[in-house]
């Protein structure tokens, strides 16, 4: 998902329709030539089982694109850019780095969490709720559950969920923010970074960080690259969770209350919704982001009956797979409590696969559950219309929501 052309300007703005409705509707098909905003060729693949093959193919990778034969694929950079993080490393050097930081997001280890997140989550309602009615959700609570859930994995108090939501805006910026713009935030960004790291170094705990720290000490991670992990830390452990839950809100609290009433009624039936929003609302819509994420092909490789030249890019669309009605239906609403007919590529496949996929879905689980059963009647209280979403970026949720219950 690399950036579009870059222009100045605050990651809001009003959009008339909710982002279930921003899927581009791509009818999936043969893998077929577009092009990025760099002019450079890239195929399009949206298939389900060819996205699946994209992702986890070893004749396609990241670190190609950024080889100095690599063809342009961004206008401005981003996180996802850079070339010393996890993203970007394939592997034995990847399995390496990953290996570092996998056995604190196995679902095993996330289980463990389980009661404390319920009890965060439990909190942010009962100040939601104190606060009174009408409220904005996304400040009181789709906002901070994730930091305070981050923080405590990372061993760090009190964590400025203003300035780390500026962060990571400019390191998913699209369109939001200048080239100087984001070279700024993410210097500030590794400053605290490095930071952290000196003071877990100087005084270990039991926290993630502080894991990274030891297992880099045999040399087999620079120091780059250890700054780099704890920003991609930052970013994915409170992003996705953050985006995922505001648009759920936003479309479980219109018209109707069967589905909502559901979520409250046991754990079960949000895990089985989770699994089908994480699905069905994507994280980003088509005016900000690229054909999906991009690979590129060592070697010529065969997909969907296409045959890809060695060294051609290869964009991975994975919203479109994940409506792809030879894998799924695409009737979310009737749907929403079923199994999954295949699985999702939310979160990716592969080498590449997300590692907080299992703390996403715990998070949006527990805290569409709570919600659910504590406001049985929340609703949104202004029009879809008048919604102010966060624009120019890699995800797209609601800057503020307007609840009332």
């Amino acid at each position: 998902m690399p950036a579009e052309n870059s222009a100045p300007g605050a990651a809001t703005g009003t959009a008339p329709l909710p982002p279930m409705h921003c899927l581009r509707h791509v009818e999936p098909g043969p893998p077929r030539l577009a092009a990025l905003p760099t002019g450079t060729p890239v195929w399009v693949v949206s298939r389900h089982a060819d996205v699946r093959q994209v992702l986890t193919d070893p004749r396609l990778d990241r670190s190609s694109l950024y080889t100095p034969d690599a063809p342009p694929i961004v206008l401005v950079p981003n996180i996802l850019d850079d070339p010393q993080s996890m993203l970007n490393v394939d592997g034995t050097d990847h399995q390496r780095l990953r290996r570092t930081v996998q056995r604190a997001f196995t679902p095993r280890a996330i289980a463990r969490w389980r009661p404390w997140v319920a009890s965060v989550v439990e909190s942010l309602i009962d100040e939601l709720i104190d606060g009174g009615s009408p409220a904005d959700i996304v400040a009181a609570y789709t906002r901070p559950l994730p930091v305070v859930v981050i923080s405590r994995l990372m061993g760090v108090d009190n964590l400025d969920s203003k300035r780390i939501g500026t962060w990571s805006d400019h390191a998913l910026s699209a369109t939001a923010y200048t080239a100087e713009e984001i070279a700024t935030a993410m210097g500030e960004f590794a400053e605290f970074a490095a930071q952290v790291i000196a003071e877990r170094r100087a005084a270990p705990g039991d926290d993630l960080v502080s894991g990274l720290v030891a297992a880099a000490g045999d040399g087999s991670m620079t120091e780059e690259q250890l700054v780099a992990l704890v920003i991609g830390l930052v970013v994915a452990g409170h992003e996705t969770t953050m985006t995922s839950l505001g648009n759920a809100l936003v479309y479980l609290l219109q018209d109707g209350r069967e589905a909502w009433l559901r979520l409250a009624a046991d754990e079960a039936s949000a895990s089985a919704a989770t699994e089908q929003l994480l699905r069905g609302v994507p994280l980003g819509d088509a005016t900000e982001r690229m054909p999906g994420l991009l690979r590129r092909a060592v070697e010529e490789v065969e997909i969907g009956g296409v045959v890809i030249p060695a060294g051609s890019v290869v964009a991975a669309d994975t919203n479109a797979a994940n409506q792809d009605p030879g894998a799924f239906t695409s009737d979310l609403i009737t749907e929403l409590f079923s199994p999954l007919a295949a699985p999702s590529l939310t979160f990716g496949a592969g080498p590449h696969h997300c590692l907080g996929a299992w703390l996403a879905r715990m998070e949006l689980e527990l805290a569409l559950h709570r919600l659910a059963r504590r406001l049985p009647s929340l609703r949104l209280d202004e029009p879809l219309e008048a919604l102010d979403w966060r624009r120019g970026l890699l995800t797209r949720s609601p800057s503020t929501l307007r609840v009332a219950w």
